[in-house]
């Protein structure tokens, strides 16, 4: 979240306000380079290095930031009646539009919901961004189902990744699917994707889930450390090599 706040430096938007929980690192950059004019949260934790640059500049700072108790900060409300734009930088997301903010392969936790779950249900705008793999390209941040469910697709608007945007606002639940494989997931998955797609829609119904496969590539990261399918090359390999043996 704080790389992509800061690309704000280089943007075209000025006199920016932030209304949030905790303000980190590029709050106090983008105040230092003129982009934020006011920010206001419930607490702050800055690096060593942006506690140096503020310490050199207190003024500068304490006329544009306002802590507030959590209760103000996180009320839904004052969220939703501020018509905030909210981000959240998950750990997964599903083909339907489910995201996952705190727990990897769905039981070992990475972060906490924090005030997550009172902006992206309540804000204006709801984004979601996060790089479309991880681990090296092993893992792929666009599943078919999240392993752990944060975020509903009731609450989600708009997923991005270094692939694309997917404006999922007023889609089927099939348009969602096609439009978040085409646009966020990375070319490496997306066959995977589109072939477990298929494979739901024959059990038909309003959003297709496929129960015996829909956790298929969590399986597989578990069992071989990546995500990837196994070429059709590979398996020969496997198979000849057992044969020989």
């Amino acid at each position: 979240a704080n790389a992509v706040l800061m690309g704000l430096a280089e943007s075209k938007f000025d006199n920016l306000t932030m209304y949030s929980e905790i303000l980190q690192d590029s709050v106090f950059k983008l105040i230092k380079c003129g982009k934020v004019t006011q920010a206001s949260g419930c607490a702050f934790t800055p690096s060593p290095t942006v506690w140096e640059m503020y310490k050199e500049d207190p003024e500068l700072y304490r006329n544009r930031i306002v802590l507030r108790p959590l209760d103000i900060s996180n009320n839904p409300e004052v969220i939703r009646r501020l018509g905030v734009i909210s981000m959240n930088t998950p750990l997964e997301f599903d083909i339907y539009g489910q995201a996952n903010s705190t727990h990897v392969m769905g039981n070992r936790m990475m972060n906490g919901i924090g005030g997550s779950g009172d902006y992206m249900r309540n804000g204006y705008l709801t984004i979601f961004s996060t790089p479309s793999t991880a681990k090296g390209g092993n893992i792929s941040s666009v599943v078919p189902m999240v392993s752990h469910a944060d975020h509903t697709e009731h609450d989600t608007m708009i997923f991005i990744t270094e692939q694309g945007v997917a404006d999922i606002r007023g889609l089927s639940p099939l348009k969602r699917a096609k439009l978040i494989i085409e646009k966020c997931a990375h070319p490496d998955f997306r066959e995977q994707l589109y072939d477990y797609l298929k494979m739901a829609q024959r059990k038909n119904g309003h959003e297709p889930v496929d129960l015996e496969h829909a956790f298929d590539m969590h399986i597989a990261l578990e069992k071989t450390g990546t995500m990837k399918e196994k070429s059709k090359e590979e398996d020969h390999y496997d198979y000849t090599r057992r044969f020989t043996a």
